[in-house]
């Protein structure tokens, strides 16, 4: 009888957290293997992988009765990151390899039949946590090691296969670390693609695009067909600031978790941009499934999601977007657990007034009907409406503007006006938690988005003529503080306010009334 224990990780949401591998050999007339600590089909499927591997590497296994626990037990185990260890404690248990050769080490990924080691998803979270455990090691399948490349504080090394792991166990080999490795992922120039300079007209539209990367204030546009929407949301992530570190990382995780991270970088350098289609479902929006996983929100995160044809969407996948719009994440409850994925993301949408796209259009008849149009714009519902901060009409175009060939505005200098508003808001919200105006709770709101007399009657007009909200009443003040950044004021005047009413396109048209000055 013999028994050898060794280090892994498992995943809860994005958190990573250690598992006991303990691997126990006794002797059985008939041979059995018996896995136990709640292990999931992919797991419990690692026996055959384990022992083809094993048997193709030149390490056979004797006829035993195998007994695998995971623990702790009482989480469920998945994935197929469990194939190294268990075939590294199978061969410790033989005495092939040392106990003390284990002790202070992780090990991580997924063999092959003839012992190759495949990556896995989530390494980055992992290597994280075996950072915060002061480990002596993390090892790790070869292919996995870009992503702990820029990682400091945790010693991380990878292998092609079973037998090189064996051998520097064993202090016959070395191991390959992430140093030296061929990687894009030190190039932080900036990227405009697609840039602003290639949309012609829409001044108003790319105006209020500025204020929304300034502030991360969510946007809706509204506009017939052909008007620009979807070019002017594909060029919102290049006027974003570039993503710091901590940033990099929070993105890359969810990436990592999923192995969508890019061939040849290590973390994410560019702000994401999704763009999910409108059949898409609240799990596949959100999160979730029988294997929950994380939804394109999550894949958004310190990025950009951008929904076109809004009303498209089925209506429970939009309601579902209203909780991390507040929150900044995503739980998913479970009967047995509950997992929480982070997703703080900038929201653009873009929808048609009608659905034939041409209500209020003066180049061409609008066909709908005044029901079909009341039932299609019904489909977006109030409270969600109200967490737009900027909801704005896009026109369509005239020929000249169409055909000018004169460049507008690059992205480069728009980001330099919004880069100079972050700073100001960094600095206003150090030590708060906070990053944006968008984020202000009504305390900030209170202290920093005060009014004088002329502004708050023309507040109070607006909000008896429009009947807006007490969210849509704090959003435009967000908006406004926003718009007195970029003009770096420090308070928010009669100009700075009324620029903010004039992004409430919906409420206005709802209510049939004109701009307020």
């Amino acid at each position: 009888m013999a028994l050898a224990k060794l280090l892994s990780a498992g995943l809860l949401g994005i958190e990573a957290y250690p598992v006991h591998v303990e691997v126990d050999l006794s002797y059985a007339v008939m041979p059995k293997w018996s896995t136990v600590g709640l292990a999931e089909n992919a797991v419990r499927e690692s026996k055959d992988r384990v022992i083809a591997a094993l048997q193709n590497t030149g390490y056979p296994l004797p006829p035993r009765r195998i007994t695998l626990n995971l623990a702790p037990a009482d989480i469920k185990k998945s994935g197929t990151a469990f194939d190294l260890p268990i075939a590294l404690g199978l061969l410790a248990a033989q005495g092939i390899l040392k106990a003390e050769s284990l002790k202070g080490r992780y090990f991580l990924g997924e063999l092959s039949l003839n012992g190759q080691l495949r990556p896995v998803g989530g390494l980055l979270s992992v290597a994280l946590m075996v950072r915060k455990q002061k480990s002596q090691e993390l090892i790790i399948p070869q292919e996995n090691l870009l992503e702990t490349q820029e990682l400091k504080g945790v010693r991380v090394l990878g292998a092609q296969d079973l037998p090189s792991v064996v051998e520097y166990l064993n202090q016959n080999k070395d191991l390959k670390t992430p140093q030296g490795l061929p990687t894009q992922t030190l190039n932080t120039k900036a990227s405009y693609h697609p840039d602003f300079s290639q949309v012609r007209g829409q001044a108003h539209a790319k105006r209020a695009l500025e204020i929304a990367a300034s502030g991360l204030h969510n946007i809706l546009m509204v506009g017939p067909p052909g008007t620009g929407k979807s070019l002017l949301a594909s060029c919102l992530p290049s006027i974003l600031p570039p993503m710091n570190f901590e940033e990099q990382l929070g993105s890359s995780r969810i990436y990592s978790l999923l192995g969508l991270l890019p061939p040849g970088l290590g973390l994410l350098k560019e702000r994401p941009f999704r763009s999910p289609h409108h059949n898409i479902s609240d799990a596949g929006l959100i999160g979730g499934g029988s294997h929950p996983r994380p939804g394109e929100v999550s894949l958004a995160h310190h990025g950009v999601l951008f929904l076109d044809e809004l009303p498209e969407f089925r209506k429970n996948v939009l309601e579902a977007l209203r909780q991390p719009l507040e929150s900044g994440h995503v739980t998913i409850a479970r009967a047995l657990q509950s997992l929480t994925y982070p997703a703080r993301f900038l929201l653009a949408a873009a929808m048609n007034p009608c659905p034939c796209g041409q209500l209020g259009n003066p180049k061409v008849e609008c066909r709908c009907t005044p029901h079909s149009i009341q039932r299609y714009q019904s489909k977006l519902s109030g409270p969600l409406l109200d967490r737009m901060d900027l909801q704005l009409e896009v026109p369509s175009l005239d020929y000249e503007e169409i055909s000018q060939s004169q460049l507008s505005e690059n992205s480069k200098c728009i980001r330099q006006r919004v880069m100079r508003a972050w700073e100001i808001q960094q600095k206003r919200f150090q030590g708060t938690g906070l990053q944006s105006n968008a984020q202000m709770r009504p305390a900030e709101i209170e202290k920093y988005c005060t009014l004088g007399q002329e502004e708050k009657q023309l507040i109070k007009k607006a909000m008896e003529q429009w009947k807006l909200s007490a969210r849509a009443y704090h959003r435009i003040l967000k908006v406004a503080r926003t718009i007195a950044d970029l003009k770096q004021s420090e308070k928010i005047n009669k100009l700075h306010l009324s620029e903010a009413l004039n992004y409430r396109y919906l409420d206005k048209k709802n209510h049939h009334q004109g701009l307020i000055y």
